[in-house]
């Protein structure tokens, strides 16, 4: 076989190994995260999804269900989560600065190194929460300590000792 046969054998084996590759990308690998930045999604149910680094910037979701969801690195920046059900999710990772979390449920969510330092969680319920690492306010801080109780089922931690609360 002459050398040009070989290089246009070659080089056509090349185009059909990178179609094969643009067609893997494009179906088999996974989607790039959700944007629901400015929505507003009241009483939405995402109860027990993966929605693992979703963006749900200055997002309206008062009374939405989140329970038991994976939301692992999400952005809920400036977000209206009044009401919200937020039981059992794994909020690990998530920022919440400026969050509005005023009577949300909180109850057995894992929040370990999320940041929330001017996040209002006036009546929220968080028995059971994790909030290891988290970045608080010192006096968001004794607010939560005011109501902690509870140990998280999932890590095991207690909702005092997560905070750093005083006996």
């Amino acid at each position: 076989m002459r050398a040009v046969e070989q290089e246009k054998i070659m080089a056509w084996w090349g185009r059909l190994l990178g179609l094969g590759l643009a067609v893997w990308l494009f179906c088999l690998a996974p989607a790039g995260a959700e944007d629901f930045n400015k929505r507003s999604l009241i009483g939405m149910n995402f109860a027990g999804q993966d929605l693992t680094d979703a963006s749900f910037v200055k997002a309206v979701l008062r009374q939405t269900n989140f329970q038991g969801t994976d939301l692992r690195g999400v952005s809920f920046f400036g977000a209206n989560l009044d009401q919200a059900n937020l039981a059992g999710a794994n909020l690990t990772g998530a920022t919440l600065d400026t969050a509005l979390m005023t009577h949300t449920n909180l109850t057995n969510a894992i929040l370990t190194s999320a940041y929330a330092y001017l996040t209002n969680f006036s009546g929220a319920d968080i028995t059971g929460a994790d909030f290891t690492d988290v970045g608080l306010r010192r006096d968001a801080q004794l607010l939560l300590c005011e109501r902690a109780r509870g140990v998280n089922p999932v890590t095991g931690v207690a909702t005092r000792e997560s905070l750093g609360c005083r006996s």
